[in-house]
Parts: C-alpha cells; structure tokens; sequence
C-alpha cells in the first residue's frame, strides 16, 4: 500500500519571491501554497529522469539541453559534475563526450561565452546568439537521442557514420543553421 499522506515542508524564500508568489496566486484566484506546489511539479516533472538512477548518459540529453542551462547555473554545476552526473556507470558507446559535456556546462553561462568556445572566439554577429543556442541543441538531439533513429521524420539521416567531431560540428552549424 502506498502512503498518500501529505507531508509538511518548511522553506526559505526570499521577500521577491513571496511576493512574487502572492501577485500570481492573487491574479490566479488560488492559495500561495498552489502556486508552490505547482512550481515544485512543473520543475520535478521536467526534470524526472534525474529522479531514475537507470537512466545514464545520452538518455540524460534531452533533459540536460531542455533544462540544464537553469540546473547549471541554479547548482553551480561544472563539467566535471555534470560528467559524474550523465557517465557515471553508464556502459561503453553510451556516454556523452567529454567535448559535449563541456558544451552543456557552457550552456549554462551567458550565450556570448558558449558562442566563443563554438566559434574560437569569433565574435557573434546580432541574433546569432539564439541560433547558436538552437544548433546546439539540434547537435546534441542529432547526436546521442536519434543516432539510433533510422525512420526520422525531419529527412535527417542519424546513423553513426554522420556523427562528425564536436568542432566541425559546431563550424558546420556556425555556418549553415537550420
């Protein structure tokens, strides 16, 4: 049998955050204590796989581009942890690069940055920012969630034998995006 009990949790926000809180539950019509809970939801349910210890390596991709700019940043995540993170006993040919998983740490800082380490420091032209941000993330997805894909229904051929390093990958991007 299950325990549905609820379960009282004390926390500490700061004054622009209550208020914050309050003007939405007001505007809502709903309690203060809704408007948290379904906070916690909507972020547990985004990022659930963390929740399962089965899931390792490239299945962690969708959810670490989706959500990991916020989780990098929030935890102060660096390569390193966010490595430990995704590959720890994850099995062979199932890991993330270590070239991609300093990608996704970078996702987390400003998109000037991440476009510098992509670029070799070139610097962006106006709107780039975003484009670049997308092509990484259609980097990442063509990569590690769909190379195993043969029946896409964008046209891409995903198979192994299109996977190209992480810096040619980004130039071709740079140059070509979607």
């Amino acid at each position: 049998m299950v325990d549905q009990r609820k379960q009282a949790v004390s926390i500490r926000l700061g004054d622009s955050d209550i208020r914050n809180i309050k003007r939405i539950a007001k505007r809502l019509g709903v309690r203060d204590s809704d408007i948290i809970r379904f906070a916690i939801k909507s972020t547990l349910g985004r990022i659930a796989p963390l929740c399962d210890h089965g899931i390792r390596g490239r299945n962690l991709v969708p959810v670490l581009v989706e959500s990991g700019d916020e989780l990098i940043r929030y935890f102060e995540l660096d390569a390193f942890r966010l490595e430990s993170i995704i590959n720890d006993k994850a099995e062979e040919g199932r890991q993330v690069d270590r070239d991609d998983v300093a990608l996704l740490a970078m996702s987390g800082l400003r998109d000037e940055y991440l476009l510098m380490r992509i670029k070799d420091g070139r610097p962006a032209a106006d709107g780039e920012s975003s484009e670049q941000t997308h092509s990484l993330r259609r980097y990442l997805y063509d990569k590690y969630v769909y190379r195993n894909s043969e029946n896409r229904t964008d046209g891409f051929s995903t198979g192994q034998d299109n996977v190209v390093p992480i810096d040619e990958a980004a130039r071709v991007h740079a140059r070509h995006p979607a």
